[in-house]
């Protein structure tokens, strides 16, 4: 079977469906000149590479697709999620770090009588504001996100469109986190009103400030925007956006700035190194392809005349958030949040079962059907 990836971008009214090769990707670094849809893992490994599915054929697609069965080991306890918390905690009283990202795993039986396609038609129309992807390859299994975060994205340009060569491109990524539920059902309800805790000011503040010392590595023109409220599904989170402008005659830095992004503290924590060594040696359920990034990359929509028009170079990268992996029996639905020292436990438990009921949504409401 060959792989695949279907998505929708945020706010758009048509998806685009790519199937061809999984090509393994050895580094972020490596990922220059190169196109398809990009998948990376939290960690990169062996056992979980950074793959590429080739754009062998690209179209608006709505067929059914079996499902690969990768069968990750989960763990749905609470017990383990304090036991976890307490560790993580301490280190961040200790002085070890200054946050720390802490997710866990919950398991929801597969009767098979949803398709993931329709899983994925269903966020899309659920979650109109984020993207919706749903992948498989050999490498990864298949996975469903909806994601409201940018990592890295192409910002297209007057002279692009018009087929001129420009000295500059343009790119963006955003710093999201904080997190509130919204106790509305009002569709233009942003969340504006709201009020926020210092904590998630601050823990929010600590990725802005990262994003921008490694931006400043790579441009001499980066612009901040922020933080506002932004509203993801039933969530509200504090954004800010920052815009620039990479040099083409040097666009071999694209994947190296991958590289220093990737994990952010919105996903991970700082320091960055030691902060994702920490998670990986203590957090009960292994994250496995959540929490790291999938999208198009560097894709020539001229290629194929059936390829949604978006840009002439199209790098749309999400961090995988709110996602689901699926197998024959089950559907393993991730998510995580930021602790600070003065992080409490059931709060922070509260959290994640509120960023899961992104994913939880889409399975009452077929059930229920």
């Amino acid at each position: 079977m060959n792989s695949f990836a279907i998505f929708r971008l945020p706010h758009a009214d048509s998806c685009t469906m790519i199937e061809g090769d999984a090509v393994v990707v050895p580094s972020l670094a490596e990922l220059d000149d190169q196109q398809g849809f990009l998948i990376a893992p939290f960690m990169v490994s062996e056992e979980e590479p950074i793959v590429l599915i080739t754009n062998n054929h690209c179209t608006i697609d709505n067929h059914q697709y079996p499902i690969n069965n990768n069968h990750f080991p989960v763990n749905n306890s609470q017990q383990h999620y304090h036991e976890d918390f307490s560790i993580f905690h301490k280190a961040l009283t200790d002085g070890q770090f200054r946050k720390l990202v802490l997710a866990r795993c919950a398991t929801v039986g597969n009767d098979g009588k949803t398709t993931p396609m329709e899983l994925f038609q269903r966020a899309c129309q659920l979650y109109p504001r984020m993207f919706v992807a749903l992948v498989s390859t050999p490498q990864s299994g298949m996975w469903l996100t909806a994601s409201p975060e940018i990592l890295l994205e192409s910002l297209p340009q007057a002279g692009e469109v018009r087929g001129e060569h420009l000295p500059e491109s343009r790119w963006r990524t955003i710093a999201l986190a904080g997190t509130m539920r919204l106790r509305s059902d009002k569709a233009d309800d942003e969340g504006q009103h709201l009020r926020w805790s210092a904590k998630n000011i601050q823990e929010q503040r600590y990725v802005a400030s990262y994003l921008a010392d490694v931006l400043r590595r790579f441009s001499d023109d980066v612009c901040e925007e922020g933080p506002r409220t932004v509203r993801a599904a039933h969530l509200v989170h504090l954004r800010s956006d920052f815009t620039f402008s990479l040099d083409n005659k040097r666009c071999t830095r694209v994947g190296k700035l991958l590289e220093a992004l990737h994990p952010t503290p919105a996903v991970c924590g700082l320091p960055k190194d030691e902060a994702q060594r920490f998670i990986i040696s203590h957090e009960h359920s292994p994250r496995h392809y959540y929490s790291g990034f999938m999208g198009p990359f560097n894709m020539n929509e001229n290629k194929n005349e059936n390829f949604t028009p978006l840009s002439s170079h199209l790098t749309h990268l999400f961090v995988s958030l709110r996602c689901m992996h699926i197998t024959d029996s089950a559907y393993h639905l991730y998510a995580g949040g930021g602790l600070l020292c003065e992080s409490n436990e059931q709060q922070e438990w509260q959290e994640t079962e509120a960023k899961m009921d992104t994913m939880r949504r889409l399975l009452v409401t077929q059930s229920s059907q």
